[in-house]
């Protein structure tokens, strides 16, 4: 089997991803990522899904973002109730090409040729480094700053999920057999993996299950208000 490099955050757009690159012929080596986040019971449910999924490795490497914080999401800033205009502080500095930068390390060390990520241009919650432009402009150069892409046959990074909204997304992890019960996606999310149901994160995820007809199996807080 080709073998694909597959970040996996432990939430529901990177679950999705695992299981389509394994439905596309990849073994799939799973990287996950302790870069100082608060919500760290997310990298429990990498875990978690990791196992459900039948990986053929599964990685968890640390690079602490705390160092330079500015964002609510690894600083002491609180995480917002609601997407706001422009640019949300949840968004974290350089987060993307980091774990994507990760993912190229391993993926050349592996002598895989494709690196699949989650990121999504239509519930995206303003974060540049989810457009379509960051992914072309992270794979060429990809292709310029790699062995692999100077004497292989090239890196493909795929972002399958781009133009999906929630609901799509939901229905193809459904399709493909994801317990997103498993999944954490919540920016507040509890030691034990409860969601507020009151986040940005929140509300993208329990409205794509009610618009996708899916029963939203996430774990909430007694009193989440949704």
């Amino acid at each position: 089997m080709k073998k694909a490099v597959v970040l996996l955050s432990g939430g529901m757009d990177s679950a999705a991803v695992v299981a389509m690159a394994r439905e596309q012929g990849f073994a799939v080596h799973a990287l996950s990522v302790r870069y100082g986040q608060r919500h760290t019971s997310e990298l429990l449910a990498a875990d978690r899904v990791a196992a459900a999924l039948g990986v053929a490795a599964h990685k968890t490497v640390d690079v602490d973002l705390r160092a330079f914080g500015g964002s609510a999401l690894t600083d002491d800033i609180e995480v917002p109730e609601a997407g706001g205009a422009g640019i949300p502080s949840t968004y974290v500095p350089a987060r993307n090409t980091i774990m994507l930068s990760l993912a190229l390390g391993w993926a050349e060390v592996l002598g895989a040729s494709d690196i699949f990520c989650g990121v999504n241009a239509v519930d995206y919650s303003g974060y540049p480094d989810c457009r379509p432009e960051f992914i072309d402009a992270f794979e060429r150069l990809a292709n310029l700053a790699t062995k692999a892409g100077v004497e292989g046959a090239g890196l493909r990074i795929h972002a399958p999920l781009q133009h999906l909204g929630k609901a799509e997304i939901v229905r193809e992890g459904v399709r493909l057999g994801v317990d997103f019960g498993l999944t954490v996606s919540c920016y507040r999310a509890d030691a034990e993996g409860l969601a507020c149901g009151h986040c940005d994160a929140c509300r993208l995820r329990a409205d794509g299950f009610a618009a996708a007809g899916v029963a939203d199996p996430t774990r909430y807080v007694a009193e989440h208000g949704i």
